[in-house]
């Protein structure tokens, strides 16, 4: 029987209580859902290997990335993960085209086809206290998007975005994510049609 390319069993502390939060996907392509509060985005931060509090194992096409039995924990840089948080965390001092490459050692080739493809084209030089929300989002989904990266963690990233842009940035993903590892938080279950194969329900 094959493993599961993404596998994710974690302890974390809510409240008085404990709760076992449970993913496994054969092909890496899954979505997270449920009612706000119930661990979701605790659950991307902790795959991402940024959340302390975090007890169990994440495996990831093979590889361990933690697991407490055996003393294991690689730290957050060397995981490879493409993380687009909620709140975008962009720099405020940086323009649109800045914050896209940051980091970068030379502007990637396919950032004109990403921002073309998420519709940014328009704001590159613009800085982020210039955005909207959903632009903010966009944006920090292509920072995402120009980087190598092993898994992609996608935390509501399209909860700003009005019906009609949210179906033309999802068909865009779709087309450019092939079969590349995602693991998509949402509260729609209308957004992960054909961006993932298996659905997580917590709560």
């Amino acid at each position: 029987m094959t493993a599961p390319l993404l596998d994710v069993e974690l302890r974390l502390p809510f409240g008085a209580d404990d709760r076992v939060l449970t993913v496994s996907s054969a092909s890496g392509r899954v979505a997270v859902v449920g009612p706000s509060g119930i661990g979701k985005s605790t659950l991307v931060r902790a795959i991402a290997g940024v959340e302390q509090r975090a007890r169990g194992h994440v495996r990831v096409a093979g590889e361990v990335w933690q697991d407490d039995r055996d003393g294991i924990l690689v730290p957050a840089w060397r995981r490879g993960v493409g993380w687009a948080p909620q709140d975008a965390r962009l720099f405020p001092h940086a323009s649109v085209r800045e914050n896209i490459a940051w980091g970068l050692d030379a502007v990637p080739a396919d950032l004109d086809a990403v921002c073309a493809a998420l519709e940014l084209r328009g704001l590159l030089d613009r800085r982020p206290r210039n955005l909207s929300g959903g632009e903010r989002q966009r944006v920090a989904l292509a920072r995402v998007l120009v980087r190598p990266t092993r898994l992609l963690l996608l935390d509501e990233p399209f909860g700003a975005l009005d019906r009609a842009l949210r179906a033309r940035v999802i068909e865009a993903l779709c087309a450019r994510l092939g079969a590349h590892p995602v693991v998509l938080v949402s509260h729609d279950e209308r957004d992960v049609a054909g961006l993932v194969d298996d659905v997580v329900e917590l709560g």
